[in-house]
């Protein structure tokens, strides 16, 4: 994508009422003052929220918020010029149930109150191989506590990836804290059984990886 049109979708971004871009100083200041409020303030309705994180061009949050208008649906990514897409489609079918923000994921705990978050939808993160990125790596364990500490009390996450070693890693660090596996399967598919929300939302690289034949793996968990 050019720099032009980069630039055009960023002062799109600011005209759109479903795109919030605060600034990290905002949110650690605690100055960010949805935080606890997104259900009355910003949907003004009681129904529960679900998050994308690292939305992308926001697939997910868009296909979900079609499907599901008894949910509300907030894609998170940094680069604003990818959800553009999603938040232009949102506002383009008066979605009201659809909102996204542009900031870093590891600063949710600033944007999300404790039990704010019913559900979390992690799609194709990158799985961060090398050893010295595992910081970074969404499913860690810090990344774990994270969600944790925003979710409800029988708050679910999704993890679907293309990354086997993602899938594995995850797995087995859920094992490893005792979280409860509620699905788990390596290649979505070919074998039967996956939520019919899992197969039948393909985002743009999931295409991508179907056509060369690469298996799409899936998690949903809890935290006990």
């Amino acid at each position: 994508m050019g720099s032009k049109n980069k630039l055009k979708r960023f002062k799109e971004n600011e005209t759109f009422s479903n795109v919030l871009q605060p600034t990290r100083d905002e949110l650690v200041e605690g100055n960010f003052n949805l935080k606890g409020n997104w259900k009355a303030s910003f949907f003004k309705n009681n129904n529960p929220i679900v998050l994308e994180l690292g939305c992308g061009k926001g697939e997910y949050t868009v296909s979900l918020a079609q499907r599901n208008p008894n949910k509300n649906y907030i894609g998170v990514d940094i680069k604003g010029a990818r959800f553009w897409r999603g938040a232009k489609t949102s506002v383009e079918e008066n979605l009201t149930n659809v909102a996204f923000i542009r900031t870093q994921i590891e600063l949710i705990e600033y944007i999300f109150a404790a039990n704010e978050v019913d559900e979390i939808w992690i799609t194709f993160p990158d799985p961060q191989i090398k050893y010295k990125r595992t910081k970074h790596r969404l499913t860690n364990f810090k990344f774990l506590e994270r969600y944790n500490n925003i979710l409800s009390k029988e708050g679910i996450v999704h993890l679907k990836t293309d990354s086997e070693f993602m899938h594995g890693y995850t797995l087995g660090l859920l094992h490893g804290l005792n979280y409860e596996v509620l699905y788990a399967n390596h290649n979505i598919y070919k074998n039967e059984g996956s939520p019919e929300e899992v197969t039948s939302i393909q985002t743009f690289y999931e295409k991508q990886y179907l056509e060369v034949e690469k298996p799409i793996t899936y998690i949903k968990f809890k935290p006990n």
